[in-house]
């Protein structure tokens, strides 16, 4: 598990992005904590610069959306889903279960 922030570090409606060879997006939405693929499938952009509504991120640059739920593109230009991560919460820190390591 990777230690990604403290809850109170991330308010709702806001994302981080973890570096590391495969960068991870942590999204805090209504619904929860979310963690996907942090670059867009369909061209070199981070999603955690994107712009989140609902369960859904809009990426900054051809607009392509993903659901955070499954990773699945809800429009083009994307074709390709995200690998998305589980989120675990303990103790008032959101940690993400990657297989490999990434730094805040």
């Amino acid at each position: 598990m990777i230690r990604a922030c403290a809850v109170a570090d991330l308010p709702a409606g806001e994302a981080l992005r973890l570096d590391g060879p495969a960068p991870i997006a942590v999204f805090h939405t209504e619904a929860g904590f979310f963690a996907v693929d942090d670059t867009c499938t369909h061209q070199d952009a981070s999603l955690a610069d994107g712009w989140l509504e609902g369960c859904f991120v809009e990426c900054p640059l051809h607009a392509s959306q993903f659901d955070l739920r499954t990773g699945v593109p809800t429009c083009l230009p994307a074709k390709q889903p995200l690998r998305t991560y589980r989120v675990v919460v303990d103790g008032g820190v959101v940690y993400v279960d990657a297989p490999v390591p990434a730094v805040p």
